[in-house]
């Protein structure tokens, strides 16, 4: 691992493997994962970092999903995991399942442990790109689910800057976030509905107002069928 060649070796390696899987699942992928983790556990961080990178070369959700958990389960790697290094790991979020993984893997957690400034995440918040715009919504779970007074001040800070917004994958974000924040801060989260409940969208009131009273984003329906 800490030659350039070793690390572009391994991310072949990689690719290769991910590759045979007829139908890769969670559980297959995150198995290879934990086999690579244990071959690099003693690799130097900036060399980890560096196979991640590698893996992103393809615009894979598969290869980026494997990249997001090498770094987020090599501890030294997390740690010295820099505002420019997460900057380029999150280039080129195009879907759900890549904004999700990135924010809850990395963005967010290194942002609650104060290596990621809020304007970066409030840059995000106010971009053209709706899947930035998801990412800063995301990253603020890590935040919620901590739940300490500033830790929901930042959520609130962030879900106010998009209350209004109405691109779906923004609006079940921020639904997600409010979700996270009425778990152990029911008050919190029905301060925030009552304060912005002329611009959120009705998606986000319903969900939320749900997950306060019955503990659930849906409730349960016995005379629904399906």
């Amino acid at each position: 691992m800490q030659q350039s060649s070793e690390t572009v070796r391994l991310a072949r390696e990689i690719r290769s493997r991910l590759d045979l899987l007829r139908a890769p699942t969670t559980p297959t992928v995150r198995a290879i994962r934990r086999e690579f983790s244990r071959r690099i556990a003693s690799a130097a961080p900036e060399s980890v970092i560096q196979l991640a990178l590698h893996l992103l070369d393809a615009d894979s959700d598969l290869l980026r999903f494997f990249s997001y958990e090498i770094v987020s389960y090599h501890k030294l790697a997390f740690e010295q995991l820099t505002t420019d290094d997460l900057l380029k790991l999150g280039r080129g979020l195009n879907s759900w399942s890549s904004v999700d993984c990135f924010a809850m893997y990395l963005s967010g957690p290194i942002w609650a442990s104060g290596r990621l400034s809020d304007k970066t995440i409030a840059t995000w918040a106010h971009s053209d790109n709706r899947w930035l715009r998801r990412t800063a919504l995301v990253s603020t779970v890590a935040l919620g689910r901590r739940g300490n007074p500033e830790d929901l001040r930042r959520v609130a800070q962030i879900c106010t800057l998009l209350a209004a917004d109405r691109d779906d994958m923004v609006v079940k974000a921020l639904s997600w976030a409010l979700r996270e924040v009425a778990k152990k801060h029911p008050k919190e989260a029905r301060a925030f509905l009552t304060a912005h409940k002329d611009a959120l969208a009705a998606r986000v009131i319903r969900e939320v107002n749900n997950k306060l009273m019955t503990g659930l984003k849906t409730p349960c329906n016995s005379t629904r069928k399906g």
